[in-house]
């Protein structure tokens, strides 16, 4: 219903848009099922259409565009495109159901705190007149207005004349009728009264002919906003529309220096009605919110005086007050005090004309104390502490915090917990208490004593806390622990009565490979020392037990004591089954248990029916634990007493290869290569082979790696080599020369050195000659 000067145009051009876009693939959308995308191609189109808003009207009547229609696609537009609009000095018709334009925001973060602002800047709330009621009896008829008269009975008539702006109205056959500044009530008798001259007796009694008189599609009016508004201006508005539509088309009163107590309409230059906003805001009165007139205007006053109230009120916030209110009314203003308020006095930050002071006011001054502008008040929060709490805790039924009366003791209390606990410790109770100056005391009583009326009662003061410990608490924590053969070995609470079958029972039952008949326990030495040695401090019992876990007659014989440690021993000769596996060729390769301790390499070999005759053993290689071991099984199946035939362990494995005919070459040669093996064929004729060295080869650590996993390096004596002879499968390897190497002398010295030395034992030898003679 409220639609500022210029926005009317546009929206209408925008509605004519979506009526002229309809084509075969669009037609039957409604402007809720376009999507964003088309809605902006709408106005982009409209902005640049040069129909008038009065051919535009036209043309969406005779299209069928319904009212909803327009209002859901202006809607739509304020959704995706918020359209801002200067003021103008002419006036428009509003369409019926016009929906106001979407609120501006608050004008600076410190209206977020004015108490009312967001009145006027909440997108749910916009004080809409609601069209659909019936026509008000007291509205005020003016210019284009449209009148709706409904003949019936006798004689069916509809007429819809359109108040002019000379405030006629226009039926066939009738002089003018002037209805200008008439109420629909008024308008009706005059009404009437001329249309007995086409209809006779007209409303009269027996006639059968009746007519009435209501309001169609209703006028717009021009209404001014001026002063401390948002967006001050002149806005085009409903004629149902009232104080509040205008204001929230404006924005409201500007949070930051406009009042919101006192707003003033005006109607020909007088003022006509002050508006307070926090009357409706605090009492829901509505009675200064009139309805609006063409030409009215509303001026919003600067704020005189305003104060703040903080800290624990139910509504913090920026309050305005008139002249002689008291604190207590800002205080129902902001809802009252909260919950965890401090009453007894109020903080006030005051501003002096050179400085601020601090004011305590208290709540006897509440009442009438009046606020300055610029105050700033904080209501504190109460202490936590509370004046009148004593607690128990320990071994009662109901610990916690209870109510201090005048005469309260410990016998009391203890009776309001519901009573002591059976594990309570009787011989010693601790009541903590605070001196004057706070500091901890700690008074101790017998509360057995107590309870049995065999020494005095105490009585208790504030903030005493009665500590009543059980006996658990003034031991150590009594466990049993049980290892070995036992499926949940570990340590358990101790109990009294508890035997070593019950032990048995909560771990879980014995492993299979457990021995009942050789259990052991560990005690600990305490008072009882008879028959041990005065170096034992601990005593050591073995027994045994039913293997099925049955009660009988010497579980008695068997209690554990506090602290026991409980050893399940396995069977002499029980053991998980050791597995090792052969492969390759041997007539029955795979997986093998081992039979026994002293179980060989051989044995397995053995096992496994022996070699193939393929088999070529000087490659076999044995690994344990991921590791390969370098074996000549070869020479063991020869010498099965030998030192390399090992005991066989658990996860071992024997890979016997068929006979290999290459020869592997690689490192620092200058072709890596596999080549055929020939018997005979040194290590340096297979290098050749491979292009020779490279110049970073380090020749002298050329090593061989036998067909079974042994390294066999070169040897070098006064410069002379002798490489190691390859066999079937072996591999060659030439090191590179490492950035040390390069340092070292050159051939032509190492002969001049050898030369040198040569030299001095040729001297040597003789010198020695010459002595023996």
């Amino acid at each position: 219903m409220l639609v500022r000067k210029g926005e009317s145009l546009f929206l209408w051009l925008v509605v004519f848009t979506y009526l002229n876009s309809q084509s075969e693939r669009a037609w039957g959308q409604t402007p809720s099922t376009l999507t964003n995308e088309q809605v902006q191609q709408f106005v982009q189109q409209a902005q640049a259409s040069g129909m008038t808003e009065t051919q535009l009207e036209e043309l969406a009547k005779t299209r069928g565009f319904t009212t909803a229609d327009i209002t859901a696609m202006r809607q739509r537009i304020r959704q995706l495109q918020p359209v801002a609009v200067k003021t103008e000095q002419t006036s428009k018709p509003a369409p019926l159901r016009e929906q106001p334009p979407t609120p501006a925001p608050p004008a600076s973060t410190k209206s977020s705190t004015v108490f009312g602002a967001s009145l006027f800047t909440n997108a749910t709330l916009s004080f809409e007149p609601n069209l659909r009621l019936a026509t008000p009896r007291n509205y005020i008829i003016g210019p284009d207005d449209e009148l709706i008269i409904t003949v019936f009975g006798n004689a069916q008539q509809t007429y819809r004349p359109r108040v002019t702006p000379e405030g006629t109205i226009l039926i066939e056959n009738i002089s003018p009728i002037y209805v200008n500044g008439l109420t629909i009530e008024q308008a009706e008798r005059r009404i009437i009264s001329r249309l007995r001259t086409l209809y006779q007796g007209l409303n009269s009694a027996g006639s059968g002919i009746n007519a009435q008189l209501t309001l169609g599609s209703v006028r717009s009016i021009k209404v001014t906003l001026m002063g401390q508004v948002v967006r001050p201006g002149t806005y085009t508005l409903s004629s149902l529309a009232t104080v509040f539509n205008a204001l929230y088309a404006a924005g409201g009163p500007d949070p930051e220096r406009g009042s919101f107590r006192s707003i003033n309409i005006l109607r020909g230059n007088r003022i006509i009605r002050t508006l307070d906003v926090y009357d409706f805001l605090l009492r829901a009165d509505q009675r200064s919110n009139i309805r609006l007139q063409d030409q009215d205007l509303i001026f919003i006053n600067h704020y005189e005086n305003r104060i703040e109230l903080g800290g624990e009120v139910k509504q913090p916030g920026l309050y305005e007050i008139r002249t002689g209110e008291t604190l207590q009314q800002v205080l129902a203003f902001a809802g009252g005090f909260a919950e965890r308020a401090y009453t007894a006095a109020l903080t006030l930050q005051r501003n002096t004309s050179t400085e601020q002071q601090l004011i305590n006011i208290t709540a006897a001054e509440i009442d009438q104390f009046v606020p300055k502008t610029g105050d700033r008040y904080i209501v504190g929060t109460i202490s936590d502490r509370i004046t009148n709490k004593v607690r128990i805790s320990g071994a009662v039924f109901r610990p916690g915090a209870y109510a201090l009366s005048q005469n309260t003791t410990v016998r009391q209390l203890i009776k309001t917990a519901e009573g002591l606990r059976e594990d309570a410790f009787l011989h010693r109770a601790a009541i903590r208490r605070f001196r004057e100056n706070l500091d901890p005391e700690l008074l101790s009583i017998d509360i057995g004593k107590l309870m049995r009326n065999e020494v005095a009662d105490v009585s208790l003061q504030r903030d005493d806390e009665l500590v009543v410990s059980t006996i658990g608490d003034l031991r150590e924590q009594r466990t049993i622990t049980v290892q070995g053969a036992i499926n949940k070995a570990g340590t358990f609470d101790f109990a009294d009565s508890m035997t070593v079958a019950n032990l048995v029972v909560l771990a879980g039952g014995f492993t299979e490979s457990a021995s009942s008949s050789r259990l052991e326990i560990a005690r600990r030495v305490k008072n009882d020392t008879a028959g041990l040695d005065k170096n034992q401090s601990v005593q050591l019992i073995v027994c045994d037990i039913d293997p099925q876990l049955r009660l009988n007659s010497t579980d008695a014989r068997l209690l554990l004591h506090p602290f026991d440690q409980v050893f399940v021993r396995h069977s002499p000769r029980y053991e998980a089954q050791k597995g090792v596996t052969v492969t390759g060729e041997v007539f029955y390769p795979g997986p093998y248990a081992i039979r026994q301790k002293n179980d060989r390499i051989t044995d397995l070999i053995s096992r496994a029916g022996g070699v193939r005759p393929e088999a070529f053993l000087q490659a076999a290689r044995f690994s344990r634990k991921g590791e390969l071991i370098s074996l000549d099984i070869r020479r063991i199946m020869q010498y099965p007493d030998s030192g390399g035939n090992l005991l066989l362990e658990d996860g071992d494995a024997l890979i016997i290869p068929r006979k290999v005919e290459l020869v592997r070459i690689r490192g620092e040669v200058l072709n890596p290569a596999t080549v055929e093996f020939r018997p005979g064929k040194s290590t340096r004729r297979y290098i050749d082979e491979a292009g020779g060295f490279t110049k970073k080869a380090l020749k002298r650590k050329t090593y061989l790696v036998g067909a079974n996993g042994k390294i066999q390096p070169t040897h070098s004596f006064l410069g002379i080599r002798s490489y190691p002879r390859p066999d079937r499968g072996a591999e060659i390897v030439v090191p590179v020369e490492s950035p040390k190497e390069t340092n070292r002398s050159s051939p032509a010295e190492r002969v001049a050195l050898l030369s040198v030395m040569a030299s001095g034992a040729a001297v040597l030898l003789s010198a020695i000659r010459l002595f023996s003679n």
